[in-house]
């Protein structure tokens, strides 16, 4: 039976409906795609509106409009938006392309990661059956409850309590093993707070295996590196969720489910385009999938060792800038967890520099050009900027506004 149409067979399907990288993907007939001559200019765009860009120097953010699609990315959401397609035909086919490409069993492209959850959970939850799918959030006699360690309850776990699930708290691995009944439906583990329990991964996951209850792993933020596209569901996670619009390089309201075959198929039942699904409300255009396809073609593909040299370049360059400024320091660091690539720390001495952190992103903010830096917390006389998401010509342009506003405050 073919996994979204019962009608046809895979022969039929794949015959029809294959992907080839997505470059030469759509038929003849489509529009050619603005190029960067033709296109109006970015800065004219958001004008008109009042809306002020800015230069990229704290992450992949969501209310920073996270990342820059490249080029080719545009190019294959501008020739998708010219021709008609089956959505069902294209999640399939997009759907194996992406699996191939990533060494998954399957894959969905879900709008954003958060829908990636709910629709993983719902999948744990129904299944396949029709009639449940239909009923939740509404879980009368089905399976309802999501086990999850203490530490790593956070604001978008309300995209799994969508389905209308109860979410289970725990902290050691007896808890974990005493909560589990007939309504556990599945095991959610957040991947940044993975030193914040008693449960790593590993031991996670392998409980998971143990009981037979299916496991998710919310990985939004988690590339690179590249290997973690697949490293999660072979860790033994049966699902593995990431965003498209960060690291990918996707387009902003995309998302990733990966992992098994038969959960996965669940999940694209569980949402857009079945009418009467708790994951309607996030549909996923056909832009945005064919979006994403190529943006992951293109993350496979790309020399990560050079980006990553790169970035490193864009680091020494704002480094450079600052460190010469008495009670100026500047390091490199590279999280551990989550958003794992190089940024600068800034500190300061504030005996001998009256700023805040927040007077110096205020500073950014406000000037010209606009930039916005890395978000922070705890030490008030520190400020991280996020290199990976500038552009080439922008770590200068940082480093020196940097650099004037420090001066100035120099007591």
């Amino acid at each position: 039976m073919n996994r979204f149409f019962t009608r046809w067979s895979r022969r039929q399907f794949l015959t029809t409906a294959a992907i080839t990288p997505t470059a030469g993907l759509l038929a003849t007939g489509c529009q050619t795609a603005p190029t960067e001559e033709n296109a109006i200019p970015v800065d004219d765009i958001y004008s008109r509106l009042g809306v002020r860009p800015f230069i990229n120097a704290a992450g992949t953010y969501t209310a920073l409009t996270a990342s820059l699609i490249p080029q080719e990315v545009a190019t294959a959401m501008h020739e998708a938006s010219r021709q008609y397609v089956s959505l069902g035909e294209l999640h399939q086919a997009a759907g194996e392309r992406i699996a191939s490409l990533v060494g998954s069993e399957a894959a969905l492209v879900t709008s954003g990661c958060a829908a990636a959850l709910t629709q993983a959970t719902a999948a744990c939850v129904c299944g396949s059956d029709v009639d449940a799918i239909r009923q939740i959030p509404d879980t009368t006699g089905l399976k309802n409850q999501v086990i999850l360690q203490k530490s790593h309850r956070f604001g978008y776990d309300h995209a799994i309590r969508n389905v209308g699930v109860d979410l289970v708290e725990i902290e050691t691995r007896q808890e974990l093993e005493a909560a589990i009944s007939e309504k556990t439906a599945m095991l959610f583990f957040l991947n940044f707070a993975n030193d914040q329990g008693q449960i790593d991964r590993e031991e996670f996951a392998s409980l998971g295996q143990k009981t037979g209850i299916p496991t998710l792993i919310d990985a939004a933020a988690d590339l690179p590196p590249v290997e973690n596209l697949r490293i999660f569901t072979e860790m033994g996670f049966d699902l593995a969720a990431f965003s498209g619009g960060k690291g990918l390089r996707g387009p902003q309201c995309s998302g990733l489910l990966l992992g098994r075959r038969d959960l996965v198929d669940a999940a694209y039942l569980n949402g857009s385009p079945h009418s009467n699904s708790v994951a309607r409300i996030a549909k996923v255009g056909k832009e945005e999938i064919m979006g994403l396809t190529r943006a992951v073609e293109l993350y496979v593909e790309k020399d990560h060792e050079a980006e990553w040299n790169e970035w490193e370049s864009r680091v020494r360059t704002i480094i450079a800038g600052v460190s010469d400024i008495p009670g100026v320091t500047a390091n490199q660091f590279v999280p551990h967890i989550a958003n794992e690539v190089p940024h600068v720390a800034i500190t300061w001495d504030s005996t001998r520099i009256n700023l805040t952190r927040d007077d110096v992103a205020n500073a950014l903010r406000e000037g010209e050009p606009r930039i916005e830096a890395r978000p922070g917390a705890g030490d008030t006389s520190r400020l991280d900027i996020g290199v990976w998401m500038m552009e080439p010509e922008d770590a200068p342009v940082v480093a020196a506004r940097c650099s004037e506003i420090f001066r100035d405050a120099v007591a």
